[in-house]
């Protein structure tokens, strides 16, 4: 199962793993049967998660919703610690992750679209570091894991930062390497091999550091931190499969 879902990863275009990830799923689920992990976006127990990422990383993602540890860490924020499920909101979801989109759009407290340059299951298309939208429009806007990958990422935060309202949020996580205190680029690094050996992954143009909070405050964010191990133990943290290091970050207006 590793060599697989690290084939499909590292080959497979992502809006054709959009298209063919809930037969995956449908398929790969009983031999997945078990009390162990729990996800809780969805509900559903586990023996344990399946392997996920181009070195099949065990244990990570959710044989039913396809939830990540972003995505079990961000649905707790916004269903036990804000008011996001609670109030009237209009909301734009950039890079729509599939654990969302069913569950976002039926809450009817949310005005919700969704938005990406490529993705089959948007409503709109577009680059965020030129968003065809009007100034302070948005409530919140979530844009996880795209930052990485766009060529200036100052830019696309102050695009998300122009299109929200006063008093707006954003929540814009990225991958962090936790042993960069900088976050680190470099032009000359051009080739999907460069970029996976230096990046982690061939499409990355930077490698976020430990500075990417002030990176945020940079492009005009007020930054609050929420760090689930202040919330939860060490066994509920395990038993949902969540990264204790990952802090989401919320960005404010």
């Amino acid at each position: 199962m590793r060599k697989l879902i690290r084939f499909f990863v590292r080959h497979i275009p992502r809006p054709i793993l959009i298209r063919f990830s809930k037969l995956f799923s449908f398929l790969v689920r009983p031999f997945y049967f078990g009390n162990k992990v729990e996800c809780p976006v969805c509900g559903h127990k586990f023996r344990k998660m399946l392997p996920y990422g181009n070195k099949a990383g065990e244990n990570r993602l959710c044989p039913v919703c396809l939830s990540l540890e972003r995505h079990r860490l961000m649905w707790l924020y916004l269903t036990e610690y804000s008011d996001f499920f609670k109030n009237n909101y209009k909301v734009l979801h950039i890079a729509p992750e599939q654990p969302f989109l069913k569950r976002f759009k039926t809450a009817k407290n949310l005005d919700y679209t969704t938005a990406d340059i490529v993705s089959p299951i948007a409503d709109l298309h577009f680059d965020i570091m030129q968003i065809p939208l009007h100034d302070n429009t948005y409530d919140w806007v979530i844009c996880n894991h795209v930052l990485e990958h766009v060529e200036n990422d100052i830019d696309a935060m102050k695009e998300i930062l122009r299109i929200l309202k006063p008093g707006g949020k954003a929540i814009l996580q990225v991958p962090i390497n936790y042993s960069y205190s900088e976050t680190h680029e470099d032009k000359s690094i051009t080739t999907d091999k460069q970029r996976e050996e230096i990046y982690g992954q061939y499409d990355h143009v930077r490698w976020h550091g430990l500075d990417y909070p002030k990176r945020l405050e940079t492009a005009g964010f007020v930054v609050n931190n929420f760090d689930i191990t202040d919330y939860l133990s060490i066994e509920l943290i395990e038993r949902f499969r969540l990264d204790k290091q990952e802090i989401l970050y919320i960005a404010n207006k």
